[in-house]
């Protein structure tokens, strides 16, 4: 059985579960990513309630239509990372409008720069939450602590070239939040909000 086969069959179980109204399969999806999805739409909004509310919309829309989710599509975390990010992106849009009707400062191209720097911070933090462990600790010790690759590797307990191969495919990575497509992209996928 394939690695990607056990996650697989675990998010397949929970869309099942949700599906049949299991309340309990909803706490335990809560439990697992409520801190992803808080996360990811303060990240967007930058502000705490915004971000409460959004995390709010999210578990909701997946408790009443679980079966928006398509396994076949890629894993349940990055389909409600997907949400999140839409859902957040509208709160924000809407937000920023409503205050540009009323006169506020600044301009829909302005509005339009926000959020695809926001979106591509959001990016960032997700590919950055999602990658593996050895790749963030190289990025981590690089970035936070500055150290160079020799350093890094010294700290890590791994040969020079494993320190810059950790560091090259974490910076690789990294480097895929701006190829989010168009503006407003989701974190997990390319497209539009």
């Amino acid at each position: 059985m394939a690695k990607q086969d056990v996650p697989l069959r675990w998010d397949r179980k929970m869309q099942q579960r949700l599906a049949r109204g299991e309340a309990a399969a909803l706490g335990e999806l809560y439990d697992r990513f409520a801190s992803l999805v808080h996360g990811l739409a303060h990240r967007v909004l930058d502000d705490e309630q915004a971000a409460d509310g959004v995390t709010r919309d999210v578990f909701a829309h997946v408790w009443e239509h679980p079966d928006a989710y398509d396994p076949k599509q890629g894993p349940l975390r990055t389909w409600i990372a997907t949400l999140t990010h839409r859902l957040a992106v509208r709160r924000l849009r809407d937000t920023e409008t409503a205050a540009l009707a009323s006169g506020g400062p600044g301009s829909a191209e302005e509005l339009e720069r926000k959020v695809r720097h926001v979106s591509v911070a959001a990016r960032a933090d997700y590919i950055v939450q999602a990658m593996p462990a050895p790749l963030r600790a190289a990025l981590e010790l690089a970035y936070f602590q500055r150290r160079d690759y020799r350093q890094t590797a010294a700290d890590l307990g791994v040969t020079e070239d494993e320190a810059r191969r950790r560091l090259r495919l974490g910076l690789q990575l990294l480097a895929t939040a701006h190829d989010a497509g168009s503006p407003g992209a989701p974190p997990g996928y390319g497209g539009a909000a």
